[in-house]
């Protein structure tokens, strides 16, 4: 990052909303341009959810080339890889290594710091920001904006006015809200005019109507590995091979979320989606046949599919689920069941609980800088933002991508 401090913007005055990695990230680039840089952050302390994801091992970024990269993030793949073209996969990896904090790529091709914490990087951007002279105010909740143009923040010691020469808002989406990312800033945005894609679930399970005894016997089984098939948004045919979880309610997991998106949006559409699982990816139809077609010996069917086909007690479970307890009179059926297991999908799982949210301020509300054309001056970074994309390290890095986007649009619209 180049220091900008002699252009003019010494003395100009940046508040930066929401401490997640798009606000930090916008305000390090701020204050290195020689603004003066206040972050104000809802909860006790930043970064909440940013630690949250390093339970599971901090999931950085993804080691996927572009263009491949930007095709992740589907309908806004055009706008984010403009992004991305400032800051990508790996920029995020060497700002990460600058902490001392090496990184590796996994099997799946996600890339991880070798320790696997977010704690240490957090707190080390934390100390380097506040030895850089940004400000941090945390236990503020924005509110909106006063009638002269003032922000409005509420305190533990009551309400103050904030004045800014221009403002980051880094908020959040909707899910995770306990960690701060609420969705309360969209009424305040659209009472001034911004127009917003409502909130939903992304990167999410669904619920399906198990039987009692199905959910009951199997809840939190792993379906490993199963082939996904589907139809997305065109009607084309898809299939995708993974791992997923079957839950009291439905179903979840990594294969489950790299396709939520086609589902949801199915529901939205058609009031229905329809998702088919292979059991038994590498048995073809014949061997299946000739395999269950056996004699039993006595066995039950379940034990029989076990020691013919494979299967452990969850896929044994979904046969019996889909075709009843006398699944084992029709092999034909059980074979295409086994090949093509129908899943009605209900409706996604509630925002609360969802790794990330879709929809938010339409990027067709802002200019090529981020900067909302109803409120000159005013920009948005990160999640809060209308795109979406898989878990994989693709929601993180567009997160910081973004921030920096919206700090050097700040950078340019202060500078003139």
């Amino acid at each position: 990052m180049s220091s900008h401090a002699d252009t003019g913007l010494a003395g100009k005055r940046v508040a930066v909303i929401g401490g997640g990695p798009a606000g930090l990230f916008a305000a390090e680039h701020l204050c290195v341009a020689g603004l003066q840089v206040d972050l104000y952050e809802a909860k006790g302390s930043p970064g909440r959810k940013f630690l949250i994801a390093g339970k599971g091992g901090l999931n950085l970024t993804h080691s996927d080339p572009r263009p491949l990269f930007d095709s992740r993030y589907r309908e806004r793949q055009a706008a984010v890889g403009g992004w991305l073209d400032g800051f990508d996969a790996q920029a995020l990896r060497d700002w990460a290594a600058g902490f001392g904090v090496e990184t590796y790529v996994g099997s799946s091709g996600r890339v991880f710091p070798v320790d696997r914490k977010a704690a240490p990087l957090l707190r080390g951007w934390v100390r380097r920001l506040k030895e850089r002279g940004v400000r941090f105010h945390v236990q503020h909740r924005w509110l909106g904006w006063n009638a002269d143009g003032s922000l409005r923040m509420a305190t533990e010691d009551g309400e103050i006015a904030v004045q800014a020469d221009a403002t980051v808002l880094a908020l959040g989406g909707g899910s995770w809200p306990q960690l701060g990312s609420d969705g309360s800033w969209m009424p305040i945005l659209q009472e001034r005019g911004v127009d917003t894609a409502p909130l939903q679930s992304a990167n999410c399970g669904f619920d399906i109507d198990w039987t009692p005894h199905f959910s009951q016997r199997h809840a939190g089984a792993p379906l490993k590995p199963v082939v996904a098939h589907w139809h997305d948004l065109q009607g084309q045919s898809q299939q995708l091979q993974g791992e997923c979880v079957v839950s009291e309610y439905g179903i979840e997991g990594s294969l489950i979320y790299a396709l939520s998106a086609d589902l949801r949006e199915t529901l939205n559409r058609d009031g229905q989606a329809r998702l088919e699982l292979d059991l038994v990816p590498g048995r073809h139809d014949e061997r299946l046949l000739a395999d269950l077609g056996r004699p039993r010996k006595g066995r039950s069917f379940g034990e029989h599919l076990r020691r013919a086909a494979g299967l452990d007690a969850v896929k044994a479970g979904l046969v019996f689920e889909v075709l009843g307890k006398d699944a084992g009179n029709d092999i034909a059926a059980v074979v295409r069941t086994l090949k093509h297991l129908p899943l009605q999908l209900l409706r996604p799982r509630p925002m609360a609980e969802t790794i990330s949210t879709a929809g938010g301020v339409r990027l067709e509300a802002m200019n090529d800088a981020l900067m909302l054309t109803a409120l000159p001056g005013v920009f948005c970074a990160g999640e809060m933002l209308d795109w979406e994309a898989p878990t994989g390290g693709y929601l993180l890095t567009a997160c910081y991508a973004s921030g920096l986007h919206a700090a050097d649009g700040v950078i340019r619209w202060l500078g003139k």
